[in-house]
């Protein structure tokens, strides 16, 4: 497994430096790694984090016509700020995913960690979701997120994917200080 994990990883740091350099080839370079990851997160029984994997598939293909939308170039995602009530609202809406998955795969599963699994799966959803509409502040969300995961996945001694993690979360930083920079971002 470790070898489909190490394929993994390296297909994610190349879709996510895509998308700090707001390349669409990012989306579909992506698919593929979460349906590789979505395989192996059912092995180690990380059951939200399968989950997520799914969700992210259809999050890919969201994302990609996002930043594409093939009838109008001109209407095409450009970066931007959610103000603080949207911010809120997303953040609330991770809040309650997390405790209700949380409590559903602590109850009916057998997952590893399902208190923690589910509250990364709810907040990685809003920070997917906020990637794909090119909005700021998914890069310092990713960051925290991220930074979760590299300790669960080595306490779940999935090795390749918690250096994965490490990698995504300096990605991640240079990210949020690329798209700071984005003229797009700075008009508004």
């Amino acid at each position: 497994m470790s070898g489909l994990e190490f394929i993994a990883a390296v297909l994610g740091v190349i879709a996510v430096w895509l998308t700090v350099k707001q390349n669409a080839w990012c989306w579909p370079i992506g698919l593929v790694m979460v349906l590789i990851y979505a395989w192996l997160f059912h092995e180690v029984k990380l059951y939200s984090g399968m989950l997520l994997q799914v969700a992210y598939a259809a999050l890919q293909l969201y994302g990609w016509w996002q930043w594409l939308r093939p009838d109008r170039a001109e209407d095409a995602r450009k970066v931007s700020r959610l103000g603080g009530p949207a911010v809120g609202h997303s953040l609330l809406a991770g809040l309650v995913l997390s405790l209700a998955l949380g409590a559903a795969m602590a109850r009916w599963t057998d997952a590893a960690l399902p208190w923690l699994d589910a509250t990364l799966t709810g907040f990685s959803l809003v920070a997917q979701v906020w990637m794909a509409q090119k909005r700021l502040q998914c890069w310092p969300l990713w960051v925290v997120v991220d930074v979760v995961y590299v300790g669960q996945y080595l306490h779940q001694q999935l090795y390749f994917t918690a250096g994965f993690f490490a990698v995504l979360t300096v990605i991640a930083v240079r990210g949020w200080m690329e798209w700071r920079r984005d003229p797009a971002l700075v008009a508004q």
